[in-house]
């Protein structure tokens, strides 16, 4: 049994790790109405209702699938690289499914582009999406060699040419936070990252479908890695990645921060949802989620923004 100091300690382990993990799980109440949520067209309301989330083992199973199939070479090598996937159990630890009631959410139609993000660091000096190979090795989860990277900087304020409709990527999570703080002392507004439970219902609609169209993968639907050019895509580019309620990019192009925390390697991190343009169908699922340290700043990582 514990000892009266072990047991204090304990507790404030365990308080800890709830105020990391269930502050952020916590539905968000807004009192916006609808006609101020969509005032302007940059967002959309979702409404309150009852919502499937998650995923069963036969959505995982699915997903182990059609990943394999989309990846290997040859039909032969498919049962392999299935079992590599499974081998690294990817889906596995995605929450189970249920039905549970959330409240009405405003959610931004867009995610935030280059042009958006220019005028924010024009306005405030804020530091422009940039990482050097130091820091990006630095990071450890390469992904990508920094060559690849390298067709994203910034040059000095300025965006990679022809792409300010792409969504901004190589910024943090406090990034993001900086942005919407200033986007809301600008408009008279507030704005947030959706939480992980928010973009989930957002995606999937009232059907709980696993993708934005439906439940089978559709290889023309968005930007991943076999459609799209291993690069991102313009906002709104693929109509059938937008959600039941008329939100855009709600699969492929980029993963986008959320307001809910997680731990990874004993770092306070940040859940991630979406998939990125060099992502397997699997991970393109409403239901997948992903984490990374808050200070991450990456190729793949976007964000959008949610009104109060």
């Amino acid at each position: 049994m514990p000892q009266p100091l072990q047991l204090k300690w304990l507790l404030v382990g365990l308080l800890a790790l709830s105020s990391l993990m269930g502050c952020q799980s916590k539905a968000n109440v807004s009192s916006l109405t609808q006609n101020a949520c969509e005032q302007g067209e940059d967002f959309v309301w979702v409404k309150a209702g009852d919502y499937i989330l998650g995923s069963d083992r036969i959505e995982r199973d699915n997903a182990y699938r059609i990943s394999a199939a989309a990846s290997a070479h040859r039909p032969e090598d498919i049962s392999k690289a299935e079992k590599n996937l499974r081998r690294q159990g990817w889906f596995d630890s995605e929450p189970d499914r249920e039905v549970r009631s959330q409240p009405a959410v405003c959610m931004g139609k867009h995610l935030i582009t280059n042009a958006d993000y220019q005028t924010f660091v024009k306005a405030t000096g804020h530091r422009s999406p940039h990482i050097s190979a130091a820091e990006y090795q630095r990071q450890g989860f390469l992904v990508h060699p920094y060559q690849t990277v390298r067709p994203y900087l910034w040059q000095g304020q300025n965006y990679p040419s022809g792409e300010g409709q792409h969504p901004v990527v190589l910024v943090s999570y406090e990034d993001a936070q900086a942005y919407a703080q200033w986007r809301g002392q600008r408009d008279g507004q507030t704005y947030r990252l959706p939480s992980a439970t928010e973009w989930e219902q957002t995606a999937r609609g009232t059907d709980g479908r696993y993708f934005p169209w439906g439940n089978d993968w559709q290889d023309n639907a968005t930007n991943w890695a076999k459609q799209g050019g291993l690069h991102t895509s313009a906002i709104a580019t693929y109509p059938l990645s937008r959600s039941p309620d008329g939100i855009e990019d709600m699969a492929g192009n980029v993963f986008e921060y959320t307001s809910t925390f997680t731990q990874r390697l004993l770092q306070k991190a940040t859940v991630m949802k979406g998939c990125s343009w060099d992502d397997l169908p699997g991970f393109c699922r409403a239901a997948y989620r992903h984490s990374r340290p808050l200070g991450s700043r990456h190729i793949l990582f976007g964000f959008r923004l949610v009104k109060e």
